[in-house]
């Protein structure tokens, strides 16, 4: 792996839904390039993480409410506790950077290194139960107008 890389996409994160890994691989993308601004100097790193932060809170709205509408869709029964999961991950990553923003000690890399296992968790034990119903419906044929699927 390479020094400016904290974690690579790898097979085991899949949920064999395209769409949603399609979406998971550019999660990872945009943890990778928070965690490059962490690298660089005090102010680029400031400017660089800034910047970085607002288009991947902006990317993870936009997954959480596509992976939400997939769950409608599915009446999964668990899209409560799902989507629970999901605002209370947003409200910590925007407190964290409200309070940096407003002059608070913020430490980016441990702010990153957060993201990335709150992530690779979420993938691995929430989305894995969500996509085994999924696509057990699927094979079902019992699925229809499900998106990504």
């Amino acid at each position: 792996m390479e020094c400016d890389v904290l974690v690579e996409w790898d097979d085991r994160y899949s949920v064999g839904i395209p769409l949603i890994d399609d979406q998971h691989k550019e999660l990872i993308r945009l943890t990778n390039e928070l965690y490059k601004g962490c690298l660089a100097g005090d102010e680029a790193a400031h400017d660089y993480f800034m910047s970085a932060v607002k288009g991947t809170v902006d990317y993870v709205k936009y997954h959480f409410s596509a992976e939400e509408k997939l769950l409608e869709n599915a009446k999964y029964p668990e899209i409560a506790d799902h989507k629970r999961q999901h605002e209370g991950f947003i409200k910590q990553i925007l407190g964290d950077v409200q309070s940096y923003q407003g002059g608070k000690k913020f430490v980016p890399n441990v702010f990153v290194r957060y993201l990335k296992d709150w992530i690779l968790s979420h993938i691995a034990v929430m989305d894995k139960k969500y996509a085994a119903y999924i696509l057990g419906l699927k094979k079902q044929g019992a699925l229809t107008s499900t998106i990504g699927v």
